[in-house]
């Protein structure tokens, strides 16, 4: 009798221990799973006039409402949550006489993106909130040699 017992108790023991094994695995996994959601926001995000996410894009539109600004043949140098460098071309409507008349120029620009925040459209990630562009040469009239945009999220 004493064997009979002995063993249901260490057969109860094997048990209790298997199916607290899944329990403990899943305590374990909540610092996999927070490391896991803190990799999405190394690789934080650009945000285009459409509301959809962009990573190291080639052409932006920086003027949303009515294109007369907009960035092309972007070379990204740095992408990460620290910030973002790229180098590419600001072509720009002078809006002269006035802007559907008007005529586009192209500026040499040095495009940084910076101030990563949480994503709060998609609830993901992180977003790029601000853009400073900066004209090694030549800017539009309008600009000054150095511009800080607000982006939206």
């Amino acid at each position: 009798m004493r064997t009979l017992t002995t063993a249901v108790a260490l057969c109860c023991g094997a048990s209790l221990a298997a199916s607290a094994a899944p329990a403990f695995a899943a305590t374990t996994a909540t610092p996999a799973s927070a490391h896991v959601s803190h990799q999405r926001y190394r690789n934080p995000v650009l945000v285009d006039c459409q509301n959809q996410s962009t990573v190291r894009p080639t052409a932006l539109i920086i003027a949303c409402g009515d294109g007369n600004s907009r960035l092309e043949s972007l070379h990204w140098t740095r992408w990460g949550p620290n910030g973002a460098r790229g180098e590419g071309v600001n072509v720009v409507n002078d809006c002269k006489p006035y802007c559907a008349a008007g005529t586009f120029h192209s500026y040499p620009v040095v495009v940084r993106l910076a101030n990563t925040q949480p994503w709060k459209n998609r609830g993901q990630g992180a977003v790029f909130t601000q853009m400073t562009l900066t004209y090694p040469g030549e800017r539009p009239s309008v600009y000054q040699q150095s511009v800080t945009l607000p982006l939206g999220r």
